[in-house]
């Protein structure tokens, strides 16, 4: 547990960004669902759905951003 309070305290600036990413998704797949779908019910699971996986894949490209940003900085660090 207390691995996961310090994961947490280390990137919350990005699990924030993921969040709200994560609302502004599900709005617009909820509206664009039922725009193709007419459902209700169709429309709310495909935007609770899709929005949670793309958060996930949001999270870890952000963090593999990351890295690469620090990789570059060693890099011309030590050139």
């Amino acid at each position: 547990m207390d691995r996961i309070r310090h994961a947490t305290r280390q990137n919350l600036p990005t699990l924030m960004k993921t969040g709200s990413y994560y609302l502004i998704h599900i709005c617009v797949a909820a509206l664009v669902a039922y725009a193709v779908t007419g459902n209700l019910i169709a429309s709310l699971t495909l935007s609770l759905l899709e929005p949670t996986v793309q958060a996930v894949a949001f999270f870890f490209h952000e963090k593999a951003w990351q890295r690469a940003s620090v990789r570059r900085a060693a890099a011309a660090a030590g050139a």
